[in-house]
């Protein structure tokens, strides 16, 4: 399935009217499922599956390490995609006690779990670690950055993107979907998959930052999170809790810090 389609539209405007060709993102819903039970059904932009689903299994705590699954293979249905995982068996039966099925139109990272507890679930301490400190040039300019790797966003207008900034090199890696959580799925599979660790940068996002963006970077453990758009106040507390650093309206030069201030070299500027 390709991630976008072009379709006709018919412009309208105080001219008049003409027929253009927009590039759309396609959306498709794609399954999730361990040993031959659909866990998740989500709505995502058709590309890079197999980094959602390992995302998705390793922030949801389905997987904690990717030793843990013994075979995966991505099918094409003719109604949408299947991600198929085969867990060893102790995952396996481990899973089973912790089972949910939940439906994710792409607003809600939430949708369908079954109690409050899983809603607000506690989230594990990203501990200090040897993450070189941030400079204020790094995270100013981090959003820009990210733009040079969306060409979906380029050819739609459409979608998120999640990026993996690395001290020193910038934003070195990054992955779209028309869900911002799918998006940050994706970009958690891909690092794991690539052997490399979350803790040593930060997540760069183009949206809000809600309460399920903190716990998937907390489930990651990814020490900082750079978001262009403004936090809720229940993701702030969930990242104060959770040892996460977040700097959010990052933008035009300029960025705010609310939480763990002490990875960010602010330049000589006074952090109250």
């Amino acid at each position: 399935m390709k991630p976008t389609r072009s379709l006709p539209g018919l412009a309208v405007g105080r001219d008049g009217a003409r027929r253009v060709t927009r590039t759309l993102p396609e959306e498709v819903p794609v399954a999730v499922s361990f040993n031959g039970t659909t866990l998740a059904v989500m709505m995502c932009t058709p590309a890079d599956i197999g980094d959602f689903a390992h995302g998705f299994a390793l922030t949801e705590g389905t997987i904690e390490r990717l030793d843990e699954i013994e075979s995966f293979e991505v099918l094409s249905q003719p109604k949408g995609i299947e991600a198929r995982f085969w867990l060893a068996e102790a995952r396996a039966e481990a899973l089973e006690a912790r089972r949910r099925h939940m439906i994710g139109p792409v607003g809600c990272g939430l949708c369908g779990i079954d109690s409050l507890e899983q809603a607000l679930r506690d989230l594990p301490r990203v501990p200090d670690t040897a993450l070189a400190p941030l400079t204020y040039s790094e995270i100013a300019a981090a959003t820009e950055a990210l733009k040079g790797l969306q060409p979906l966003h380029d050819q739609t207008r459409a979608v998120h993107a999640a990026g993996f900034l690395r001290p020193g090199k910038g934003v070195v890696l990054a992955r779209e979907d028309v869900g911002r959580h799918n998006a940050l799925d994706k970009l958690i599979g891909a690092l794991a998959l690539a052997g490399e660790d979350a803790a040593s940068g930060a997540f760069v996002l183009t949206s809000r930052v809600s309460v399920e963006m903190v716990q998937k970077a907390a489930m990651a453990g990814c020490p900082v999170i750079v978001a262009a758009s403004a936090p809720t106040a229940h993701a702030l507390r969930l990242a104060e809790g959770a040892g996460i650093t977040l700097a959010a309206f990052a933008r035009a030069g300029a960025f705010e810090l609310y939480s763990h201030p002490e990875r960010i070299e602010t330049g000589g500027a006074h952090v109250a």
